[in-house]
């Protein structure tokens, strides 16, 4: 089923207006900071909570039109997995999974062997009979989506399904899931505030800022195009914003830098890749065209790397080795030059919002 959507949802003082059509078969992330509106949407969606203005349509169906149509959530086909998994501590794992299809008229014996049924499909057969107080958050991860998808729903909602577990069991539930999404014929929509899962999970991702979308596309659309300096954090890299003329950037804030692309020209943004910036302790020589000195701001680890926020005009993001900051003497507050050649800078038009 195709969700569209065309609303604006009320909460409080703070509203949120999206325009999104997402579809079967897909993984689409919507990503955002704390507060911008992503579980907002997603409670539009589920019928958890109407929306203000506008309309949203499953397939060709309107299931909420602003007051004068409005489906509750079990009308709409969906398979909710809450961000706390919302799992009942007084019943077991094939009854919290039996419960969804109970609920909508299977008798009992039906619906434990349905229960069962998904139990084994997820590879967790071996958690029937325990209660939520007997199993780890990666496991109840696994029965709360086993409990969405024993409905058999055409749309599976996902809200932060992974921000309850630990570091170490995240990166390995999250290949589970991914394999799982990937079997799933609906459209799942995935609430994140953490890009990794969207880079590794999503076909398509909305970023929503401060209540309305400010970037749509797919995951190396974020990675090679960041639209707002939120999304280029996320990236691990920084974008600039200037004017470009004749082969050369003005950078807002200050700073020109020499672009690669002479017939550029307008307002544009710029895409500055850590490990294209080399730092050196006294100016250099060199075939780089981008020569400018700055002051270290802060250093950050990074797995086997630091990343060096360096404050200059403009300001980049450097990643060394722990080796490199050593024999430069990085600290907070060193001075330092940053070297870089005009083919690395990825310039392109400003999008417009």
């Amino acid at each position: 089923m195709t969700i569209a959507v065309d609303a604006s949802i009320t909460r409080g003082t703070f509203t949120v207006t999206v325009a999104a059509e997402l579809e079967p078969g897909m993984v689409v992330a919507v990503l955002g900071p704390n507060g911008s509106g992503k579980s907002t949407l997603l409670r539009a969606i589920a019928g958890l909570q109407p929306i203000s203005a506008g309309t949203i349509r499953i397939d060709d169906v309107v299931v909420d039109d602003a007051g004068h149509v409005f489906a509750p959530p079990q009308e709409r086909a969906i398979g909710l997995v809450p961000q706390d998994y919302a799992l009942f501590p007084h019943l077991t794992v094939r009854d919290n999974v039996a419960f969804g299809p109970r609920s909508r008229g299977a008798g009992r014996r039906a619906a434990a062997d349905l229960a069962e049924a998904t139990l084994a499909r997820l590879g967790i057969s071996d958690l029937t009979d325990r209660k939520p107080g007997q199993i780890s958050g990666g496991q109840a991860q696994r029965v709360a989506l086993a409990r969405a998808l024993a409905t058999d729903p055409a749309i599976l909602l996902l809200d932060e399904p992974l921000a309850a577990l630990d570091v170490e069991s995240r990166d390995a539930v999250r290949a589970e899931l991914d394999i799982h999404l990937s079997t799933f014929a609906g459209c799942t929509v995935l609430v994140t505030h953490d890009p990794l899962d969207a880079l590794l999970l999503a076909d398509r991702v909305l970023v929503i800022e401060e209540g309305r979308i400010v970037q749509d596309g797919t995951p190396a659309d974020l990675a090679h195009q960041p639209a707002t300096t939120y999304v280029a954090a996320l990236m691990g890299v920084t974008l600039l914003r200037g004017s470009a003329h004749d082969g050369l950037l003005s950078v807002d804030g200050g700073g020109v830098l020499h672009i690669a692309d002479a017939d550029v020209s307008g307002r544009v943004q710029c895409v500055v890749r850590p490990e294209s910036v080399t730092l050196h302790r006294q100016e250099p020589e060199g075939s780089a065209r981008n020569i400018w000195p700055g002051t270290v701001g802060s250093l950050q680890p990074s797995h086997d790397r630091v990343r060096v926020l360096i404050d200059a005009a403009p300001g980049v993001v450097a990643v060394v080795t722990p080796a490199a900051v050593a024999e430069l003497g990085l600290v907070k507050g060193t001075p330092i030059w940053m070297s870089m050649k005009a083919v690395d800078l990825a310039v392109y038009r400003s999008p417009a919002h």
